[in-house]
């Protein structure tokens, strides 16, 4: 009987488990945050504590013991040099597991696990990080500042040349105000309309 074995066993054997636990925590090591299913996370956070809190004490035989679990030179290197420096005044609770939506093929509860200390979203350096996004529909950059350029170069006029513009002008303003339009404009029939329904 299995009495007071906690461990999840996630449905594989003694070997595979072990192995994907060591490449979980690899990626984890180095990328920071994984998404995967709620049951692997909660497992994976009971492997890699442990280790986070070996890392504190950078010795050989710490280390020799850290990648036999890991079998990746590159995590242990990451983890020995930067991780544990971040976390060196942190008593434990090395990782958060945040849920997240039901995979949509077989509806397995999901969650990411990421590095307390290296989380962007809850700190402090989120606020000042936020950009304003660009948009494609106002064109390119170039275009509008040679548009605002023009009125500017236009706005330097001699004198002499504002009281030529300012005679031309005049006429000019008289003649569309003579005309009427010959047909009533959208506006003015969905007005007509509006107000019949009434």
């Amino acid at each position: 009987m299995r009495h007071g074995k906690k461990v999840n066993h996630l449905g594989r054997t003694d070997s595979h488990r072990k192995a994907m636990m060591g490449n979980m925590a690899a990626s984890l090591i180095l990328h920071k945050r994984i998404t995967t299913t709620l049951a692997k996370a909660k497992a994976l956070r009971v492997y890699v504590e442990p280790m986070i809190t070996k890392s504190k004490n950078d010795t050989t035989h710490s280390r020799r013991t850290v990648f036999s679990y890991l079998q990746n030179k590159d995590a242990v290197v990451e983890l020995f040099r930067d991780i544990a420096a971040k976390v060196a005044n942190r008593p434990g609770g090395y990782t958060r597991i945040v849920k997240l939506e039901n995979r949509l093929g077989d509806n397995a509860e999901m969650a990411i696990i990421e590095l307390v200390d290296y989380n962007t979203v809850y700190g402090a350096e989120a606020a000042p990080a936020a950009k304003k996004s660009t948009r494609r529909r106002g064109g390119s950059g170039k275009g509008k500042a040679a548009v605002a350029a023009a009125p500017a170069a236009a706005a330097e006029v001699t004198p002499a040349d504002d009281a030529v513009v300012v005679e031309e002008e005049t006429p000019a303003t008289e003649a569309p105000a003579a005309e009427a339009p010959a047909e009533p404009t959208a506006s003015a029939e969905s007005e007509e309309n509006a107000e019949k329904g009434e």
